[in-house]
């Protein structure tokens, strides 16, 4: 690990890039890790893009698409997407599920049909204490579910009702 690339206590990750931040965590999660960022990467419509955004893995509307960026930090591109290893567990935030009832509930339905144990989420926060228990599949058809022009007009839409 250069010293570009470090850990504090909270396992949070100072990397560059995907690569970096994946090569910093701990080895039994790497393998994990590699295979979230490659399902999500494989089944995202086209027009998001793979960054490190909050020291997180972040999948993002960029400034090319969304000139306007995020409302507030308007120099960030858009979020949508992030995966972090955390101490404890592996966090997927998924913006889409905070914003839209429907995918939210679609979604705790299809976990409880696919996983073993009881869904942890937060609002946008899944979190996954088991490694083996991530639900590829499942996150594949999330990933499916929601372009960047409709993620843009739902943010907007939500923006705009507060």
């Amino acid at each position: 690990m250069d010293t570009t690339t470090q850990i504090d206590h909270n396992m949070t990750i100072n990397a560059q890039t995907p690569e970096e931040y994946i090569s910093a965590i701990p080895v039994e999660r790497q393998e994990a890790m590699n295979k979230l960022r490659q399902t999500i990467k494989s089944n995202l419509p086209k027009g998001f893009k793979e960054c490190i955004q909050y020291k997180m893995l972040g999948y993002v509307v960029p400034h090319e698409i969304y000139p306007d960026g995020y409302h507030c930090n308007p120099k960030e591109p858009l979020p949508f997407i992030h995966v972090a290893s955390q101490k404890n567990y592996v966090a997927l935030y998924h913006s889409g599920i905070y914003a839209d009832n429907a995918l939210k509930n679609w979604f705790v339905k299809e976990y409880a049909k696919q996983v073993p144990t009881k869904l942890d989420m937060g609002k946008s926060c899944i979190r996954f204490k088991k490694i083996e228990h991530i639900p590829y599949e499942l996150i594949e058809a999330l990933c499916q579910k929601m372009t960047p022009s409709e993620w843009i007009t739902l943010y907007e839409k939500q923006r705009n009702a507060t």
